[in-house]
């Protein structure tokens, strides 16, 4: 199972790209887990400054920006 984090503190971009994380992982069909972590002091241990940011399975991937369903299925994938 692969691990997909969100990493924001809730603000309408966090949330917009924890919904799109949702849906690129439902559309690759495959075994992912979608996380919001909305904790300052667990963002910070990525090292993560600016939000949102997206990891999958520990690796930061996309940091501070909100990238579309298609461009996360490729990061996913």
């Amino acid at each position: 199972m692969k691990k997909i984090q969100v990493l924001g503190p809730g603000c309408p971009k966090c949330v917009e790209l924890a919904k799109r994380a949702e849906q690129a992982a439902k559309a690759l069909g495959g075994d992912y887990e979608v996380e919001k972590v909305t904790e300052l002091s667990k963002i910070m241990a990525f090292g993560i400054f600016t939000t949102p940011a997206l990891v999958l399975d520990g690796e930061v991937k996309v940091v501070g920006q909100l990238p579309s369903v298609d461009e996360i299925k490729k990061i996913i994938g």
